[in-house]
């Protein structure tokens, strides 16, 4: 029903490394429907690395530098009375990120299913703005 409203509280744990110019990320998901379902839960593994780890001279908006190559892994890991990788879908996906000036970046993947519970392919795309020294800006105000 389009009118249904959906109730759920979502929970994440994201760590991330960064090793000789790599970041490695690791995340573990919950999510529990407030309609009384049981919890879910998730993960993803990523690694990516810029294409160049020093900055050019000059100023540019495609520089080597504000570019990112990765892979992702990601996926289900049943629910409280079923956990497991059992009945779950998983996928592997290339990423491509690009920090556009500013504090924004584009985040584009194509994702490939990995067994016969996942879509064949799933085409990502993500926009996310970073807010520098938020706690100090919000303590200026």
């Amino acid at each position: 029903d389009r009118h249904e409203k959906k109730r759920e509280a979502e929970l994440k744990l994201i760590l991330s490394s960064n090793v000789k110019g790599w970041n490695i990320s690791e995340n573990m998901i919950a999510e529990k429907n407030l309609a009384g379902e049981p919890w879910e839960f998730g993960y993803a593994v990523g690694v990516s690395r810029p294409l160049a780890l020093i900055a050019s001279a000059k100023q540019c908006v495609f520089c080597r530098e504000n570019l990112s190559a990765g892979a992702e892994m990601y996926g289900g890991l049943g629910e409280r009375y079923s956990f497991g990788l059992r009945d779950t879908s998983h996928y592997l996906a290339p990423v491509v990120e690009w920090r556009v000036p500013g504090s924004t970046t584009l985040k584009f993947s194509p994702g490939f299913g990995l067994n016969s519970n996942s879509q064949r392919f799933l085409f990502r795309f993500g926009v996310s703005y970073e807010i520098d020294q938020i706690a100090s800006r919000l303590r200026e105000h």
